[in-house]
């Protein structure tokens, strides 16, 4: 089984430990990664501000990329989004404008091997503890894309409730959004600070040490949000947590 590491643009700049905690955490569970070099962005800020014919050399990269893999495991819910469900509709817009059918292909060969970690952590290697050790309080945040377009359901709160020392506490309207959105909080920040700081509040009222998410796009709103309101709540990725160990905390 050959396995690639889609790290994203914001771990990649921002929260490169994130894509370390995923192959610290693979490796563990007897998973080869590899990191293809020719990766780069999805597209998916370009497809969303409405430059959807600019996303199209990124999709054929990203196919380029990440050839001859059976699975591509992305630590981004948002990123995962991208491939499998708006890749497909640059390819159908682009065979209706009369530019063949290459893009379609294109997608409809990342599509169905894209995957995001707890996916291919669940589903592909049908594991549930993963012998991460955690001894801290943690509320989690569903992040829009992995709760609403990849349907990723409980698949991460199973994932932290077999963590050891793990306190899991529920998170007060945990299926709102954050306020993040990508563009959506620099084209509407008030708003997007506004719903950022509701999030924040009920993160607070539950008492735990740290906010987990599947997005550390999510996370560095959040934990934003949480610095400048003074809090000490912890921000952190779902792969640092499932990477942590009593001999090697993460």
């Amino acid at each position: 089984m050959r396995v690639a590491l889609f790290v994203t643009c914001v771990n990649d700049t921002l929260y490169p430990r994130t894509g370390q905690a995923v192959v610290t955490l693979l490796e563990r569970l007897g998973v080869r990664v590899e990191f293809p070099m020719g990766q780069s962005c999805c597209g998916q800020p370009q497809f969303n501000t409405g430059y959807r014919r600019e996303a199209e050399p990124l999709l054929r990269r990203f196919a380029r990329a990440f050839d001859g893999y059976d699975h591509i495991v992305t630590p981004s819910g948002s990123c995962a989004a991208m491939v499998r469900d708006n890749y497909p509709r640059i390819g159908r817009r682009a065979a209706a404008e009369g530019r063949g059918g290459e893009l379609a292909e294109a997608a409809a060969s990342v599509v169905p091997r894209t995957v995001e970690l707890s996916e291919f952590l669940v589903d592909v290697l049908g594991v549930v503890d993963v012998g991460a050790y955690y001894p801290h309080s943690v509320t989690y945040h569903p992040t829009c894309h992995g709760l609403r377009m990849l349907r990723l359901a409980d698949r991460p709160r199973r994932l932290l409730e077999h963590v050891r020392g793990l306190e899991l506490i529920e998170l007060p309207g945990a299926e709102e959004c954050c306020g993040f959105g990508g563009t959506f909080a620099v084209k509407n920040a008030a708003v997007s600070a506004a719903m950022g700081a509701d999030k924040a509040r009920h993160v607070t009222e539950t008492g735990a040490e740290a906010v987990c998410t599947v997005d550390n796009s999510c996370q560095m709103h959040i934990g934003g949000t949480l610095a400048r309101a003074g809090s000490t709540v912890r921000p952190v990725h779902l792969a640092e947590i499932l990477a942590s160990t009593e001999e090697a905390p993460w």
